[in-house]
């Protein structure tokens, strides 16, 4: 009985220093699970500083996510984002029979779609509600299509094509003045397919009739632009022959690509969408063969190989500009411009008291840190506030490790990470806030003498996107890429506020939740 006596207690023993090991140097995924309660905890506001930097043009090639159309925001600006792709061809060295002859040539990028709201109509089909539109939906563009002239290398030749080919946000002019021959969606009565083209949300359909059935096929709503059949005759179908499309190789250096160009149309507000491009066809419908024995062919063409996002920036507001070009790196500002493109982003320091040393010496157990940044409303005046803002390593341009430690997934490109946090919500008073857990990155910082490195914020398309994009004027400067992606912006509160301010409260602040030990 003692043995066994003995054998008990050891193990009693074993598991409380266990547990108590453990509690030590858990993470903070999973604390969401008691509600947000802290009534156990005590809690500790450190102070930061936050302060904006000007994003210049930036690097932004082969994103998986584009922006095309033009969109006025009244607190920063407005973005013109136009776009160039090289083609691809699905099938290299097509066979083509005798007198080929192009009936049509569709140009086809789907949209994305709200699929909440997708409802189920009387035919057969779905009414839909377009996704990532910004401005007003009934707006209208003046859209020209043209073949580029550029060649979009693979390999930088500076040193030797080595490193990859950067391009940047701000090379419209550059693919613009090579641009060839006239507009290809050049269909003079129907308007919507160039001066007065918008974003339509009617759902495509195809009729196919076997054996005297009729069967319908549905898709999504799509870009749907007619292309000019003499120009893909003669320089497709009939380049064939002469081994232009023997390999995509040889086919990008002689059809460089698609150059997509916007402009205002006439009086008509305008918009702007987030498009996948990768996503997009061009279908050259043609007969061949002998007559009376006609048959039906095509070559399809993808939207993938190279290409750029090309952002133009003007009408730049006073208050961004004055505030984004001021930036006080020292004692912080009161307001941070977060806008995504070529734009601005928040540099944060934490512990700007020199608390850390008080927090380590005093041996607290963090059990959870949050970055709370607050919505200005009263500055910010626009329609449509993103949903989602990243916080990262700036000095080391990787995430922090909350992120890594979060393994929660989305439905979508901007809602996965929900632990890590950072999307738009509400907190207990109705204040817009974007909240972040780096209740480890903290952690780190006490217990484990980690560097205490800046951090970045900056608006974010796609928040698993974790690459980075250079500045044009620096290459020593980054910033994530799907930041780029994004031409939205918001107004945030700042640290530099005064107190007895009324926005005292509502700036910038990390809140720290730990227990005491006995």
């Amino acid at each position: 009985m003692y043995s066994k006596s003995f054998l008990k207690k050891v193990l009693i023993i074993c598991s409380i220093v266990f547990l108590y090991s453990c509690d030590k140097d858990y993470n903070s995924i999973g604390g969401d699970l008691i509600g947000g309660n802290h009534f156990d905890y005590a809690k500790y506001p450190s102070e930061v500083v936050a302060y904006n930097q000007k994003l210049t043009a930036i690097q932004s090639n082969n994103q998986t996510i584009n922006p095309l159309g033009i969109y006025e925001d009244p607190d920063f600006g407005t973005t013109t984002a136009n776009f160039v792709t090289q083609l691809s061809l699905v099938t290299v060295s097509p066979t083509i029979g005798v007198s080929p002859i192009v009936e049509s040539v569709v140009l086809s990028i789907p949209y994305f779609v709200d699929n909440t709201q997708t409802v189920a109509n009387s035919n057969g089909g779905n009414d839909y509600v377009l996704d990532s539109i910004y401005g007003d939906v009934n707006a209208k563009l003046k859209l020209s299509v043209f073949r580029s002239g550029y060649f979009l290398r693979n390999l930088d030749p500076i040193g030797g094509f080595v490193d990859a080919q950067k391009y940047y946000t701000d090379q419209n002019s550059v693919f613009n003045n090579v641009k060839v021959d006239a507009r290809l969606n050049d269909d003079v009565v129907d308007v919507g397919q160039n001066d007065a083209f918008f974003f339509d949300k009617t759902q495509h359909s195809v009729t196919t009739i076997v054996d005297g059935v009729s069967t319908v096929t549905y898709s999504v709503p799509a870009m749907s632009l007619k292309l000019n059949k003499t120009y893909f005759q003669n320089k497709i179908v009939d380049a064939v022959a002469s081994g232009k499309l023997a390999s995509n190789d040889v086919f990008r250096d002689y059809f460089r690509g698609l150059y997509f160009q916007v402009e205002k149309s006439g009086a008509n507000t305008s918009n702007l969408a987030m498009l996948n491009f990768a996503g997009g066809t061009i279908t050259i419908n043609f007969k061949e063969g002998e007559t009376g024995a006609r048959v039906d062919n095509s070559i399809v063409l993808n939207l993938t190989g190279n290409s750029v996002s090309l952002l133009e920036q003007s009408d730049t507001k006073t208050k961004y500009s004055t505030t984004t070009n001021a930036a006080n790196a020292t004692l912080g500002d009161s307001r941070l411009y977060v806008k995504g493109g070529e734009g601005a982003m928040s540099v944060v320091t934490l512990f700007d008291r020199g608390d850390l040393a008080t927090i380590k010496g005093n041996g607290w157990l963090v059990n959870e840190a949050n970055l709370i940044f607050y919505v200005d409303n009263s500055s910010f005046t626009g329609v449509y506030k993103p949903q989602r803002l990243y916080l990262y390593d700036y000095t080391n341009h990787r995430p922090l490790v909350d992120y890594y430690y979060d393994v929660t997934s989305g439905t979508t490109s901007k809602n996965g990470k929900t632990t890590y946090g950072g999307m738009l919500t509400k907190d207990a008073s109705g204040n817009s806030i974007y909240k972040f857990r780096i209740t480890n990155h903290v952690r780190n910082l006490i217990q484990k003498d980690s560097t205490n490195i800046k951090l970045g914020l900056v608006v974010t398309e796609n928040i698993n996107n974790i690459t980075s994009a250079k500045l044009k004027t620096t290459n020593s400067t980054q910033a994530p890429q799907a930041s780029v992606m994004n031409p939205l912006g918001i107004v945030l509160f700042g640290n530099n506020i005064p107190m007895g301010d009324p926005n005292y409260d509502k700036r910038v602040k990390l809140e720290i939740y730990y227990t005491k030990p006995n």
